[in-house]
């Protein structure tokens, strides 16, 4: 069965480029976010792991940890970060899932549950739909999943945009809007009464409609 926003992400331990993981004492309280890719030395995804550990920093200050997956070998994500350095410049600190078997890909539902053959004899074309970014809360559940064709290079600003989203919406009673970013207004919960709103945002709000209700909220 699929996996849905607010299931708790799967469980699994796997070795990484940093060691042995279980996923879940990895999160250990904190966002996370995973990354998948359907094959090491290719070249958007050589662009887009260099790009998130150039924004490795960015991550850290919002308290999400990173990991990257691909149906590959550890040793070849090894060998594969030098290149990534290379190219953009970026070092990759974060774990790096090995994935030979498919088991992770699998759970995930990231690739059809009667692949098979080893990581050595597939292509990129035979992974391709394991092209994923998973954003998961501190209580395990999955808060995001984004899946890209191969020919389109995730933007990690919008990925951070989203985090900041959902840290800001998981304690203020309150939405975003389209193209929100951080410092403009919010949307208070159509949820929330008039009266209890003027209790949480005693600053009060402009209201568009009586159903939207905009907030400044830090």
């Amino acid at each position: 069965m699929a996996l849905q926003l607010g299931d708790i992400a799967p469980d699994f331990e796997a070795d990484t480029t940093e060691g042995r993981i279980k996923f879940h004492d990895f999160i250990d309280g904190s966002w996370a976010v995973m990354v998948s890719h359907p094959k090491d030395f290719t070249p958007v995804c050589t662009t887009e792991l260099g790009a998130m550990a150039l924004k490795s920093g960015e991550f850290q200050k919002r308290g999400v940890k990173l990991i990257g997956i691909s149906v590959d070998s550890v040793d070849d994500h090894l060998r594969w970060k030098q290149d990534i350095k290379d190219v953009t410049g970026g070092d990759v600190s974060y774990p790096m899932i090995g994935d030979s078997e498919m088991t992770v890909a699998k759970l995930y539902g990231m690739i059809h549950p009667n692949a098979s053959g080893n990581a050595k004899s597939r292509t990129a074309a035979d992974n391709q739909t394991v092209r994923n970014v998973f954003i998961i809360g501190p209580d395990k559940k999955i808060k995001l999943i984004l899946t890209y064709p191969m020919s389109t290079g995730r933007n990690f600003d919008e990925v951070l945009r989203v985090i900041d989203s959902l840290q800001l919406t998981a304690t203020k009673s309150v939405a975003t809007p389209a193209d929100w970013k951080p410092g403009d207004k919010a949307i208070i919960l159509a949820s929330l009464s008039d009266e209890a709103a003027k209790e949480k945002f005693p600053q009060g709000w402009q209201a568009k409609k009586p159903y939207l209700r905009l907030v400044d909220v830090k």
